[in-house]
C-alpha cells in the first residue's frame, strides 16, 4: 500500500513569523481532520530547526529543499545532509528544476546529493520531469526515464524502499499550466514501469509517485484520482493555508 503524501515547498518565501504562523496552524487542522494523507513541508533552510521543533511530526513531517553534495568541510552556504541529520530531518527534497536550471545541477551532482542522504536515513523526494521543447519533440519519456536511472542507478538497492519521486513537467511549474490528468497519469505510469524493470515489482509497487506542477485547488482531484499519482508536490498553492487544506482534502488517505 503506498503512502498517499501532499508535500509544500515554500521555495524562499515567507518571513520567520509567517512561516511559524502558517506551519502550526496546519499542524492543528492536520491533527483535526485525521485520516487525511501524509503532509510534508518544506521551508527556508533557515526555519528548518524551528519548525521541526514547532510541529507534532506525528501530523507534519519537514523537508529541506536541497542538500549538499559534501559531507562536511570549506563549502560556504552550503548544508550537508549530516547537519540535517543532527537537527532530526527525516526528509529533503533533491534535483528540483530550479536547482537544475539556475545552480547547473546535473544528472550526476543529483546521484552525489542522493547517496549523501541515504547515508544518514534521510529519505529523498526527488523531482524529475522535462522541459517544454523536450516534450514537444516528443522526448519527454526517454528524459524522465534518465533522470530517474541517473540518480537511482549508483545507489545501494535496499536504500531505494526510502524513496518519494515527484514528477513535474518544467513547463508547468509556476506557470499557471497543469498537465492534463490524462498526461500526468501517462507519465506517472511510465515511472513506475521504469522502477519495475529496473528494479523490481516491490519497489514499483511501493513507491509513492506524486504531481507537481501549478496544482492548485481547482486542478488536484482529477488529478489525484489517476491511479499511479500518489499525491503532490505543490508550490505556491501551499503558501495559501486555504488552498493547500483543500488540496490535501482533495486526496483520499
Amino acid at each position: 500500500m503506498r503512502d498517499k503524501i501532499v508535500a509544500g515547498n515554500w521555495k524562499m518565501n515567507l518571513s520567520f513569523e509567517e512561516a511559524i504562523h502558517l506551519a502550526t496552524t496546519l499542524n492543528g487542522w492536520v491533527a483535526d481532520n485525521q485520516p487525511i494523507p501524509q503532509v510534508i513541508i518544506a521551508p527556508s533552510a533557515i526555519y528548518l530547526q524551528t519548525l521541526l521543533e514547532g510541529v507534532d511530526e506525528q501530523y507534519i513531517k519537514i523537508a529541506a529543499q536541497d542538500v549538499s553534495t559534501h559531507e562536511k568541510g570549506a563549502y560556504t552556504g552550503e548544508i550537508s545532509a549530516q547537519q540535517l541529520d543532527s537537527i532530526g530531518l527525516d526528509y529533503s527534497l533533491v534535483g528540483h528544476s530550479e536547482q537544475r536550471q539556475y545552480h547547473g545541477e546535473t544528472d550526476e551532482t543529483v546521484a552525489q546529493k542522493m547517496e549523501q542522504l541515504y547515508a544518514h536515513q534521510i529519505t529523498p523526494i526527488l523531482c524529475i520531469g522535462e522541459q517544454l521543447e523536450e516534450r514537444q519533440s516528443d522526448r519527454h519519456f526517454d528524459v524522465v526515464k534518465n533522470q530517474l536511472l541517473q540518480a537511482l542507478k549508483p545507489q545501494i538497492v535496499e536504500n531505494l524502499t526510502n524513496l518519494i519521486v515527484a514528477y513535474e513537467p518544467v513547463w508547468a511549474i509556476g506557470t499557471g499550466q497543469t498537465a492534463s490528468p490524462e498526461q500526468a497519469q501517462e507519465m506517472h505510469a511510465h515511472i513506475r514501469q521504469v522502477l519495475l524493470e529496473e528494479f523490481g515489482v516491490e519497489l514499483a509497487n511501493n513507491t509513492s509517485i506524486l504531481y507537481g506542477g501549478s496544482v492548485n485547488a481547482s486542478t488536484a482531484e482529477e488529478l489525484f484520482s489517476q491511479p499511479d499519482i500518489d499525491g503532490g508536490l505543490v508550490g505556491g498553492a501551499s503558501l495559501k493555508y486555504e488552498d493547500f487544506t483543500q488540496i490535501i482534502t482533495s486526496i483520499k488517505a
